[in-house]
């Protein structure tokens, strides 16, 4: 028996939850018209929104008032899925209800950003969703700006503006040992004659690797390729750009240990 716990009057230990053959029954009488359809619909993909809550636990925002936002989300899913895709429900709908919560948190930030730039910011957002349904591919800024007729700094300003701030302290990684925090990931330009040294070293260890292995090092991490690019570049599978990519960064520690 689950653990009642009750949200919005909602007791989500009796929350049902329905099979892929039942929803896509259920998905064809509702285009069909069924109104009773949609709404067993919801009530079968509620455990879908809470699963989705547990990423925002730590917002400081009433569980409920996004439980509630989460659900608005999830219509929305049921309302634009297209089951001629063959794509699971869930796969679908999560995007989109965490896309819903984070309107409503961006919106309600104590950080006020003015409604012309949350509107460019929102434009930007919707675009790039459009290329990527067309495409099925990510848009860059410059196919997104190009489409809306808006220069790329400008959406760049724009989507900074509405990110959340985060606590130096939060935490973004933890094995069971001591948390990585986010202060930790951020470089000190005050070090610079460790920065210089460090460069030095990596140069020297660079000359004994191999001109593949460099070659793989220099597409990936200074021209910023994918794997699938570099193999498509040197004419070798991806499962071999990244073993020898894995070897080149493991004879480089080696190298720099050394030097």
């Amino acid at each position: 028996m689950g653990k009642k716990v009750e949200i919005c009057g909602v007791n989500t230990s009796e929350l049902p939850v329905l099979t892929n053959k039942e929803m896509r029954k259920l998905f064809r009488k509702m285009q069909d018209g069924d109104k009773f359809a949609r709404n067993t619909i919801v009530g079968g993909n509620l455990r879908l929104v809470l699963s989705v809550l547990q990423r925002f636990n730590n917002r400081g925002e009433p569980i409920d008032d996004l439980f509630q936002v989460g659900c608005i989300g999830l219509m929305k899913a049921i309302d634009n899925f297209d089951l001629s895709k063959n794509v699971r429900f869930s796969t679908y709908a999560v995007p989109m209800i965490i896309g819903e919560i984070k309107r409503h948190l961006r919106d309600n930030n104590p950080i006020r950003v003015s409604r012309s730039l949350r509107d460019t910011a929102y434009k930007a957002l919707q675009m790039k969703e459009s290329i990527e349904n067309k495409k099925s591919k990510e848009p860059n800024l410059s196919e997104i700006a190009e489409e809306l007729g808006i220069s790329r700094e400008d959406i760049v300003y724009a989507l900074d503006a509405i990110q959340d701030p985060i606590s130096l302290f939060e935490p973004i990684y933890h094995d069971g040992g001591d948390p990585i925090y986010v202060m930790d990931q951020i470089s000190d330009s005050k070090k610079e004659d460790d920065n210089w040294l460090e460069a030095i070293a990596v140069r020297e260890a660079l000359r004994k690797l191999d001109n593949r292995e460099k070659l793989i090092l220099v597409l990936r991490f200074y021209e910023g390729k994918t794997q699938m690019e570099v193999a498509g570049n040197i004419g070798i599978s991806q499962a071999q750009v990244s073993r020898l990519e894995k070897a080149a960064l493991d004879n480089l520690k080696k190298y720099v240990k050394e030097d």
